[in-house]
């Protein structure tokens, strides 16, 4: 049942599957680009409706980028108090947008600032949310969207639909759906809308609270590479390790949650079910035991590597290749032959 004091809507007025944008600096976030992907996906088992973005503070040539990723149509939001990032005003900013332009899937990515934005916009709204999704699917005769996410701690699967409201908002963790190809011959609309916000929240200062080296590996959900640490790792000192090798590799580093806790990573590196969900071509496990919330997170790696010196470890049991031994015996062995390799090439011919 809905409840009675919530608006009433006409489902028939919503159409089409929209995508949040979430920018980085002057770049998009990746998550937004494989939602379009997946958009495209409902879109067509839903009639071939319209694929829309909303995207704030941005510029125009973000916007291209989401059209060559399969959007139709690219709403850019502009107004005052939208320069910095708030969940308020942004919330505010994205539900003008969607009450205007009425779509009836709208989806999120389950970043941080995702997973904060998007309950608020659901409340704005007066409609349903399901957050951190791993699948989703429509019911083409009833047109709800089925929202596919762990529960109970990933110990089962549950599928939820908003069968009465409308727009039907869910978030999905990075990497979840692969990147759509870029398309630059796709053609698409870019709109402009200015809200106005009031403005309820100021940054009084901001501080980045990484280590330097880490801070300067790309982020863990858009590399090829990936170097893992759990609690076998041991210490900083040993994630230190971790992170000159991922370097060597132009890799990134990850952790457990048992790692982030004990403070040898940032939470920003989490690999799993609360953290980030990875497919890199190569993901090296280094002390990793294996358990299923970590699994979630790295079982579309294409090829898995575990060192792990307890070989009933479960992560063994996935490991496309599995070494039995003491990382900081293997570790050091490795980057001393990547230093040679590194040392032995040869150098670029002279442009002279």
């Amino acid at each position: 049942m809905t409840c009675t004091l919530w608006p009433q809507i006409n489902k028939e007025e919503f159409r089409g599957v929209w995508v949040y944008l979430e920018r980085d600096g002057n770049r998009l976030k990746d998550v937004g680009l494989e939602l379009l992907g997946k958009a495209r996906e409902l879109a067509g088992k839903l009639g071939d409706v319209e694929v829309g973005a909303v995207l704030i503070a941005g510029t125009e040539e973000m916007a291209r980028e989401a059209i060559y990723h399969g959007a139709d149509k690219v709403v850019l939001v502009e107004g005052p108090h939208l320069d910095v990032y708030s969940p308020v005003e942004y919330g505010e900013a994205v539900a003008q947008v969607l009450s205007k332009y009425k779509p009836e899937i709208f989806l999120v990515g389950a970043t941080k600032r995702g997973r904060e934005l998007a309950p608020y916009v659901a409340a704005l709204l007066t409609t349903g949310i399901t957050a951190d999704c791993t699948a989703l699917d429509v019911e083409p005769e009833t047109r709800d969207l089925l929202q596919i996410a762990p529960a109970f701690g990933g110990s089962q699967i549950v599928t939820i639909k908003t069968p009465q409201r409308r727009p039907q908002i869910a978030t999905v963790r990075p990497s979840v759906f692969p990147k759509p190809p870029r398309d630059v011959g796709r053609k698409g609309e870019i709109a402009v809308e200015r809200v106005e916000v009031r403005r309820r929240t100021r940054l009084l200062s901001a501080e980045r609270r990484v280590g330097k080296d880490i801070a300067d590996l790309p982020p863990v959900e858009s590399a090829d590479v990936v170097i893992g640490g759990g609690r076998g790792v041991g210490s900083a000192e040993g994630f230190k390790m971790l992170t000159e090798l991922a370097k060597l590799l132009g890799g990134s580093l990850g952790a457990t949650l048992t790692a982030v806790r004990a403070g040898w990573a940032p939470e920003s590196r989490l690999i799993g079910q609360t953290g980030k969900v990875i497919r890199p071509k190569l993901y090296i496990a280094v002390g990793v035991s294996g358990a299923v919330q970590h699994l979630v997170g790295i079982i579309e790696s294409k090829v898995i590597i575990a060192i792990n010196p307890d070989p009933q470890a479960p992560i063994m049991n996935y490991a496309d290749y599995a070494v039995v031994g003491d990382y900081r015996e293997i570790i050091p062995l490795l980057i001393e032959e990547l230093r040679n390799v590194k040392t032995r090439q040869p150098e670029p011919p002279s442009q002279k």
